[in-house]
């Protein structure tokens, strides 16, 4: 009996025809038919039917097939556990970035760690950052780049990139832009353009609102920053953004907005269990975003933000 053989078999099981299964194992459809019969002479017992349209497990095979998953699973285990001990990492790593997002410092975060590591596949994912936060939770995304605002839970380790108050940003000639600062109130009586819920900026905008008990018109939402800039220059509105996002659009004219305490955060978060894979890549992401001060050393998660930051 042989290791191959066995993922032959869940192959077979799972896909319940030979044809398939050899194309999911990367083998040609005789070749695994002869090693599913050579396994079934060395155990003595016919595990797949081959009787009907599909290949069904018979009553042995079904039993068969969970110690077959067991082995398989040990043989993984104790993969691991001598990589571990030897210095190597293997497996596979989904990191999440918050859309339109475009954060080089990640980029070669995860450059180093593939140069270092070639053996551990990575996978790269965008999403909004409250998705990216319950994607983390729930184990499908290893590490995730998201924004926040307001007090995070204490579920999600990571920490602070940057924190910017959000700004509002209008044309010259909108009756705004000779002001230095303006309240809530005042911009409530304009359109708005920002970000899309599920994003830090606006989830700071929407929070500050609600606290006074202001209702405001978002007259158009972008996920880009940079299309709610653009939209904002054409007079649809006035942009709620981070500084950063418009620190190089000339013609846009920053107000502060005076009456905003919560700053819209760009954090790293993963979760408290972490794999030898994950905790490598933490140590190159902290190489390369730079090591986060004691008082960021704090679990970070909320909801997000498209982009706090330029590169």
């Amino acid at each position: 009996m042989e290791l191959r053989q066995l993922k032959y078999f869940l192959a077979v099981a799972q896909e319940a025809n030979f044809t398939r299964a050899a194309e999911l194992v990367h083998i040609s459809q005789p070749g695994i038919s002869a090693q599913i019969r050579q396994l079934e002479n060395d155990l003595g017992a016919t595990l797949i039917d081959r009787s009907g349209r599909s290949a069904g497990l018979t009553a042995v095979g079904e039993v068969a097939l969970d110690r077959a998953r067991s082995v398989l699973a040990a043989v993984d285990s104790l993969r691991q556990a001598v990589d571990e001990m030897n210095g190597l990492v293997r497996g596979k790593l989904v990191v999440g970035m918050v859309t339109a997002c475009t954060i080089t410092p990640l980029f070669d975060a995860l450059s180093s760690f593939h140069r270092a590591y070639p053996g551990v596949e990575i996978s790269l994912v965008e999403d909004d950052s409250d998705q990216l936060v319950d994607r983390v939770r729930e184990g499908s995304v290893d590490l995730a780049l998201v924004g926040t605002a307001g007090e995070p839970p204490d579920d999600l380790d990571g920490w602070q990139i940057v924190a910017e108050p959000i700004i509002a940003a209008v044309p010259p000639g909108h009756p705004l832009a000779e002001q230095g600062s303006v309240t809530l109130a005042e911009l409530s009586a304009h359109p708005i353009v920002c970000l899309p819920r599920g994003t830090g900026i606006r989830a700071v905008l929407d929070q500050a609102a609600a606290a006074l008990g202001l209702t405001l018109t978002i007259s158009l939402e972008a996920s880009a920053p940079g299309a709610v800039v653009n939209l904002a220059e054409r007079g649809l509105g006035v942009a709620v953004l981070s500084e950063s996002m418009v620190a190089r659009h000339e013609k846009l004219r920053t107000v502060t907005i005076s009456d905003v305490g919560i700053s819209a955060v760009l954090a790293l978060i993963a979760a408290p269990t972490k794999s030898p894979a994950l905790s490598e890549l933490l140590v190159h992401c902290r190489r390369s975003f730079g090591e986060p001060r004691r008082e960021e050393l704090v679990p970070v998660s909320g909801v997000a933000d498209g982009s706090a930051v330029t590169a």
